[in-house]
């Protein structure tokens, strides 16, 4: 659920850049890759619709180059585009160069494939004529599978039995009082069984770190975002209004330094609103982000975790980020399992309702609620975001995306607290009530409030406007 990427989006970039990659692996497994001569990628419904702003050609050009979303030098990704425009030579994998035109060779086509909105299709012509094609789904989260329905065995990249399968939040609190554990210990377990204790809390570290940098970039830089919206970063001003006089020089520095200022309530809401913009302005800036779900949403959680290290227990350290994000991502694996988090099949619901929901239980966790609690937490995140629109301007993740990461981050701790202070044996709407209606909701939304950029705001509000 939490995976390090490349801004805008999960689905209509860090998606398509994977699935060119896989493509190539695929090629490459065969032996033929070296005899592809020319390659056309037809990207569908709302890859196609938005797929211009989300920067999903510039994703699959760098999928097809082989460049790695975790490893790439963010900041020489448009000298490489700009080469590539200019040249018009790809070099497939990095070792086989072809003819590569951005305008003849990736198709934007407004027709929606039957399986999912965001479908986009490879064809390769070999040097013996032969033509080559697959067709990937962009599912969310940076997820990408074949015809899943039709191919449903090869698209499981682990088939294995977990200590703890979970597919609904009854089946997580049933193994939490069977076993006598928290949810977190649950999805731990789990984790041990495919891999050491050592992987897992070195993979840990590493998105937390990359989630503390990208909240201290954001808060550092200032300047416009691109695209042609010519919207102002706000993190960086807002920082200086907060940060005090406490000296750093680097992101966990930076975070002492917090930890070390006197906050008021109203300072607390800013903090939290600052965090979850600075991720989501370098997001937009084709910066290194965490799927949290997704892109869009990849302010939420590490918001409220700030919140949680700086505000509410400064004795905090690795274990608690640990307990949060092994909580959170369970929250979203049954939301994954039982709706979906991509905006294309379900509104901004299914990004920014599924992070805030991840980070309610997180948080509701680590402040000793019980995991009825915690469940409870999520459930009252995501009732407060049913029916939220995807409409992004211009096909930008900028407006009202980044705000909406601020809105989530603070609903989240509400909603923790919310929980904290009930007895979940008199909640009326159970978890997994919410994750049903959630996907109902989703199957009953117009197409164009689902990241079209065909409704809302998206048409209300004109370039001319802003």
């Amino acid at each position: 659920m939490l995976k390090i990427g490349v801004g805008p989006s999960s689905s209509h970039t860090l998606g398509p850049w994977r699935a060119a990659e896989r493509w190539l692996i695929e090629l490459s497994d065969e032996g033929v890759l070296k005899d592809v001569k020319r390659v056309k990628v037809h990207l569908y419904g709302s890859l196609s619709l938005t797929g211009k702003g989300h920067a999903s050609d510039i994703a699959v050009a760098l999928g097809l180059m082989g460049e790695d979303p975790e490893t790439i030098d963010c900041a020489q990704i448009d000298a490489i585009i700009t080469s590539l425009g200019e040249s018009k030579i790809i070099s497939l994998a990095g070792k086989y160069p072809i003819s590569f035109s951005f305008e003849s060779d990736i198709i934007f086509d407004a027709e929606f494939l039957p399986f999912h909105a965001n479908g986009l299709r490879f064809q390769g012509e070999m040097s013996n004529g032969e033509k080559r094609s697959e067709t990937y789904y962009s599912i969310g989260g940076g997820f990408v599978v074949k015809e899943e329905l039709i191919h449903a065995k090869e698209n499981r990249a682990i088939f294995r039995e977990f200590p703890y399968p979970v597919k609904t939040g009854k089946e997580l609190l049933a193994f939490c009082h069977e076993e006598r554990k928290s949810i977190s210990e649950i999805v731990w377990q789990n984790e041990i069984s495919l891999r050491s204790e050592e992987e897992i809390n070195t993979g840990i570290e590493r998105i937390w770190n990359t989630m503390l940098q990208c909240m201290y970039d954001g808060c550092h830089t200032p300047g416009h975002l691109p695209g042609g919206l010519n919207v102002k970063r706000r993190a960086f001003d807002m920082h200086q209004k907060l940060k005090g006089e406490v000296p750093y020089s680097t992101a966990q520095e930076w975070l002492e330094s917090i930890r070390k200022t006197e906050v008021k309530f109203r300072q607390i809401l800013k903090w939290v609103s600052c965090f979850a913009l600075a991720v989501n302005e370098e997001n937009a800036s084709l910066r290194r982000v965490v799927t949290a779900p997704t892109n869009g949403s990849a302010g939420v959680i590490p918001a409220v975790l700030m919140y949680y290290l700086v505000i509410d227990n400064h004795e905090a350290g690795f274990p608690q980020i640990r307990q949060f994000l092994l909580t959170a991502s369970e929250i979203g694996s049954i939301f994954k399992k039982g709706a979906t988090i991509s905006a294309a099949m379900g509104g901004c619901q299914a990004e920014i309702g599924v992070s805030a929901a991840m980070a309610a239980g997180g948080l509701a966790e680590l402040m000793g609620g019980t995991p009825e609690q915690v469940l409870m937490a999520a459930e009252i995140a995501m009732e407060h975001h049913l029916g939220l629109t995807c409409d992004p301007i211009a096909g930008l993740v900028q407006v009202p995306c980044i705000e909406r990461n601020s809105m989530g981050a603070i609903k989240a701790i509400n909603a923790a607290e919310l929980a904290l202070d009930s007895d979940p044996l008199h909640a009326k709407v159970p978890f997994d009530k919410v994750v049903n209606t959630m996907w109902e909701t989703a199957k009953d939304m117009s197409s164009k409030y689902k990241e079209t950029s065909q409704g809302g705001l998206a048409v209300e509000v004109f370039l001319s406007d802003c």
